[in-house]
């Protein structure tokens, strides 16, 4: 899957104002206590606590998808004034969705009236220059911009802006899946996602001259996805200064830092005004890497350290407890920002076991090549399981070299010399260890994916067999506990298969093809998978815990059949060039799992992308009036065994604007 998700996730956090790289408002309940028991300073009696976080997905096209997120506000059921949880600081920084891959990094911990919230409000500036785009060191094959390169502003087309020059924003509407119930005194989890992988967030276009430009589309992607478990997010690698240890050395205080972006070299540090508190783990022991004298140990409290951690900079990976404090799982200390700042971090681009050599996409678009060697350790990052997200999972170039570290993974890699050339791994945290391809041989015990990259080398086929059917794999939108494999349908998480028919349904699901015919290949189903490591079903290997089907891209066509409606939606008949045969694509009008339709126009080399709800009497007359024959068109969807398509998105086309590939 492309591009891909940036998520707002409030957790159930009770302690520390938390951020992402953005300094947190005042009043929002920083913990600066050095004891070893974590509080908030702001708690009260008339409100609940909700904590911000950012995450998103992988883009193998995009080194950095740049945003400045400028508020989010919560909605009061039945109206009212709009309760503002976050508000950027001036000048408002840049978040780059693409570095987060599904990680938390924090955004702020806040007191939020007790109430229940039906809607968020999230505003994005909307100024040129506002949205960055950074082409990946490796984007697949026909990608429209140079590796590495970065797209010029006037080539970037934000829509739904407005205000004056130099003061524009866009404002994306989110309807929560079910209410935000705020207790007074209580924590709440909140979950906004932001799906970058949608195909109406960056729609890219070739206009006459030849000169491609991006359409950058908030709305419409955006939507509520729950969380249920905090202790199970996987959480960013944190960087801060050390101003103090707890007396009873239990745990330390930081003042979060962050790097100057675009980066610089040497990096350097931006110091925020916000303290967090971290604790040692006590039961399993933190792995504390002194990066100036290049040792490393074990240790269950800060006593051995404490004289000389002070005033010193620190990356540190953590992991939240069910109370919402965090612990420490590895620490690395330096008295130079740019020494603990040196580890690369991002997608895995290339794995080359001749070389015993990983390169990493750094976030300006650079492939970063380090080397394996007999002590690299690998880490799986599991915080719900403290003991394993300890524990290294393999050791030395063998692990390289049977297979499971493959491209598009999520890692952070730690260097033994950061001034080596090659760098030489000491870890390798494994944040995000992502399968996805083509879906084949489906059977009631495994799958296999199929990913053929640009680069041949790259290639993978992986058969992952299901998890264990009695291991804990989260729960369902109503609260239960779920066991065993499940899996659900592109961006409709809430509308799962689990339980004993979810592999049986899972076979038929992905058994469907279908055939334009001709000179056209058939289209298969396709998955995303984050894979899970040392599962019953697969002690010393990867099982696939859940998958998401993703909708395939469908070549640009044209209506050959005029829409005909139902009473749960309706279809019409899709031809492509090259194809022989017609294949109808299904749309559904069902609300909360309705197909995403959009109108596309272009008029005096301005886009224009509108939303066309058919949920919605107007909406669905505009699309029974556009989709007629001859009307050019741009699917996204799932192949059913029947050889249909069930529609996820489409784009109609006014004029003689011209869709890319």
């Amino acid at each position: 899957m492309d591009g891909k998700f940036l998520r707002f996730a409030s957790g159930m956090v009770s302690a520390a104002c938390l951020m992402v790289l953005i300094a947190c408002g005042g009043g929002s309940g920083s913990n600066n206590s050095t004891s070893g028991t974590s509080t908030s300073t702001s708690s009260s009696t008339q409100s609940g606590t909700v904590s911000m976080l950012v995450s998103d997905d992988p883009a193998e096209d995009w080194a950095a998808v740049d945003v400045k997120i400028l508020s989010i506000a919560l909605t009061p059921q039945g109206g009212g004034t709009p309760v503002t949880v976050y508000t950027a600081p001036t000048p408002a920084p840049s978040v780059n969705l693409v570095e987060l891959d599904q990680l938390g990094e924090i955004l702020g911990n806040v007191q939020v009236p007790a109430g229940t919230y039906t809607s968020a409000v999230v505003t994005l500036s909307g100024n040129p220059g506002d949205v960055s785009l950074v082409v990946g060191a490796n984007p697949e094959s026909g990608f429209p911009g140079t590796p590495g390169s970065t797209i010029p502003s006037s080539q970037i087309q934000i829509q739904g802006t407005s205000g004056s020059t130099g003061s524009k924003t866009v404002q994306a509407t989110v309807n929560f899946e079910s209410p935000l119930v705020v207790t007074a005194g209580q924590n709440n989890a909140l979950d906004l996602e932001f799906n970058l992988a949608h195909p109406a967030f960056l729609v890219d276009h070739v206009p006459a001259s030849g000169t491609p430009f991006w359409a950058i589309n908030f709305n419409g992607p955006l939507r509520h996805h729950p969380l249920l478990d905090i202790t199970s997010l996987v959480l960013r690698h944190m960087y801060g200064t050390v101003t103090a240890v707890s007396t009873d050395n239990s745990n330390v205080t930081i003042t979060r830092d962050f790097p100057v972006r675009p980066p610089t070299n040497p990096e350097t540090a931006i110091t925020s005004n916000m303290s967090l508190q971290i604790l040692a783990d006590s039961t399993n022991g933190t792995i504390f890497y002194d990066m100036d004298a290049k040792t490393h140990n074990v240790i269950k409290d800060f006593s051995s350290v404490a004289s000389t951690l002070t005033g010193k900079y620190v990356r540190i990976a953590a992991r939240y407890q069910q109370n919402g404090t965090l612990v420490a799982v590895r620490m690395w200390a330096s008295s130079s920002f740019n020494t603990v700042w040196i580890s690369p971090e991002g997608h895995v681009l290339h794995v080359d076991t001749t070389a015993d050599t990983i390169t990493v996409q750094n976030e300006d678009g650079t492939g970063v090549p380090v080397a394996i060697d007999a002590n690299t350790q690998f880490f799986y990052r599991a915080p719900q399981n403290a003991l394993a997200d300890s524990t290294p999972i393999g050791t030395g170039v063998s692990f390289l070299t049977s297979g499971n570290l493959v491209r598009g993974f999520k890692v952070h890699v730690s260097v033994v010399d950061p001034l080596a050339v090659p760098m030489v791994a000491q870890t390798v945290d494994i944040e995000i260890a992502r399968y996805d391809g083509v879906i084949s041989l489906p059977t009631t015990t495994n799958f296999t994916y199929t990913h053929d990259f640009f680069r041949t080398s790259d290639d993978y086929t992986q058969t992952l067999p299901y998890i264990s059917n009695t291991t804990p794999n989260g729960k369902d939108a109503n609260g239960n506990a779920i066991t065993g494999f499940k899996w659900w349908n592109f961006a409709f998480p809430t509308i799962l298969d689990s339980g004993a028919n979810a592999i049986p349904d899972f076979v038929l699901a992905t058994n469907g093809s279908v055939n334009f015919g001709g000179t056209v290949s058939p289209l298969k189903v396709s998955g995303e998978t984050w894979a899970t490591w040392g599962d019953p079903a697969n002690q010393n290997g990867w099982s696939a815990p859940w998958v998401v089907l993703e909708p395939a891209s469908i070549p640009i066509g044209v209506v050959a059949t005029p829409w005909v409606s139902g009473s749960t939606g309706g279809s019409f008949g899709l031809s492509v060039p090259g194809g022989t045969n017609t294949v109808n694509v299904t749309l559904s009008t069902v609300s909360g799992s309705a197909t995403l339709v959009y109108q596309v126009d272009r008029s005096n080399g301005i886009l224009t992308i509108t939303p066309q709800d058919i949920t919605s009497a107007t909406g669905l007359a505009n699309v029974t009036k556009a989709l007629v024959n001859g009307t050019l068109v741009k699917a996204f969807g799932i192949p059913q065994a029947d050889g249909t398509i069930k529609g996820y998105v489409l784009f109609y086309y006014t004029g003689n604007l011209m869709p890319m590939e």
